[in-house]
């Protein structure tokens, strides 16, 4: 029976951070996870556990989700990452049979050796072809991409300069490579080029890298991609960036690195297909056939994961026609204008969001426990978002995520509006009354 959220017990673990139970020490490693284990079971007896939701059927702008706990919803879906509408479109279901038909379910090997195939060879010239690089490396994954890249590029004496909001990819990547990581103020170029210096000053030897994203998804921001490329050139850093958030959802479909004129003239590109193209898989575009051979074989994702399946290949190959094509340009101004009309109603109703218009909308919260109060309020309201919390987000800055669709309607979106109005404002009055409760006792 699902719980009614205007009443359910309230216990103290709407309050606390998972940051909390990150560096506990034990003795024990098979005991790690037990407390974090009580904190998380006591959230979701609380309805406060709203991660790992099972959605079906098809990806679409509605449709039914279940939870940890088998109670079902439906609502209109602004959580899942399918920004040009493709994951429902017919012919890229077709391509995938196509390609399951002619290569079979499974590459059956790493890239390296036996894995490949015909659509992947394909892909990967697609892809350098259409951000205008010489060469492109596939991935089985986004995080793989990002992690491979850094991981087997970096040694133990060169240095890693990242945005202090660099997906954790990359900062796990670079953890892994060196002890010599050095993060900068979020999209403070000037930050990047004082601590660039100061490398050079002492280190005109080593490598450095500079890591950086086109959009960074959380905050709704971008970087000046030029600047930054130029500063790493004048103190010979070699930039990637990475355009995961944007590639096909912006611009022409080549996102900002194409909206600032930048195409073909960074050093490294990263990315994912998940978000646009519907599909599993990440690539590394660069503009040297040695260095792209020289990752095949020492970024240890790459040798050592099972290649791109065949048909996750040809799906992207699809869907990359579509991003290219006419039709790719009247989905974007869709996704924009349904970006910006969702931005307005927000505003509207009081409530602000992070950064610039962008596919990922995110709500500001005042707290951690507010918004997990949201978040158990939305599926009972007919809206299917994201709490995005520490890990995910620096503590203390939780907020409710939104991704956007180029299939979502404007009642879709005036849904969504009304049901975060709704949410928060009680929550709020459920948080005053526990917090007076509290200090009356």
């Amino acid at each position: 029976m699902a719980v009614d959220y205007f009443t359910a017990p309230r216990c103290d673990h709407v309050y606390g951070s998972m940051r909390d139970h990150r560096s506990r020490t034990c003795a024990d490693l098979l005991d790690r996870g037990d407390e974090f284990f009580r904190w998380q079971t006591a959230r979701r007896s609380e309805g406060l556990w709203p991660f790992t939701r099972t959605m079906r059927p098809v990806v679409g702008p509605v449709y039914d989700s279940c939870d940890e706990r088998g109670r079902q919803f439906r609502g209109v879906n602004f959580a899942a990452p399918d920004h040009l509408g493709l994951a429902s479109q017919e012919t890229l279901r077709t391509a995938a049979l196509e390609a399951m038909a002619a290569h079979g379910l499974h590459p059956t090997g790493s890239a390296i050796h036996a894995g490949n195939s015909g659509p992947s060879h394909k892909l990967e010239r697609r892809i350098a072809d259409f951000l205008d690089m010489e060469e492109a490396i596939l991935y089985p994954t986004g995080w793989s991409a990002g992690y491979g890249l850094v991981r087997g590029l970096v040694r133990g004496a060169d240095h890693v300069v990242l945005d202090q909001r660099a997906h954790p990819r990359f900062q796990d990547g670079a953890l892994a490579a060196t002890d010599n990581i050095h993060r900068h103020r979020h999209l403070d170029v000037d930050h990047c080029r004082g601590i660039l210096a100061a490398i050079r000053a002492r280190d005109g030897v080593n490598g450095i890298l500079v890591v950086t994203e086109s959009v960074f998804a959380m905050d709704a921001d971008t970087p000046d991609i030029a600047r930054l490329q130029e500063v790493c050139s004048d103190h010979r850093a070699t930039l990637v960036v990475d355009v995961s958030a944007d590639l096909g959802a912006i611009g022409d479909g080549r996102g900002h690195i194409g909206s600032q004129n930048m195409l073909g003239r960074v050093d490294l590109v990263t990315g994912s297909f998940s978000r646009t193209f519907a599909a599993n898989g990440g690539f590394v575009a660069c503009h040297r056939r040695s260095l792209a051979e020289y990752l095949r074989f020492f970024g240890p994702s790459h040798a050592f994961s099972s290649a791109l399946a065949p048909m996750q290949a040809a799906v992207i190959l699809r869907a990359l026609e579509i991003v290219a094509s006419p039709k790719g340009d009247y989905l974007r101004g869709q996704l924009l204008r349904n970006v910006e009309l969702l931005r307005a109603g927000l505003r509207e109703v009081g409530l602000e969001t992070w950064g610039e218009p962008a596919p990922v909308v995110a709500v500001r919260m005042e707290s951690e426990a507010l918004a997990r109060l949201v978040a158990r309020r939305l599926p009972y309201l007919g809206l299917l978002a994201n709490l995005a919390e520490y890990p995910e987000v620096p503590e203390g800055e939780a907020r409710i995520q939104l991704l956007v669709s180029a299939g979502h309607t404007d009642r879709n979106v005036r849904d969504a509006v009304e049901a975060l109005r709704v949410a928060v404002g009680s929550a709020r009055v459920e948080l005053a009354v526990d917090r007076g409760g509290r200090a009356a006792a």
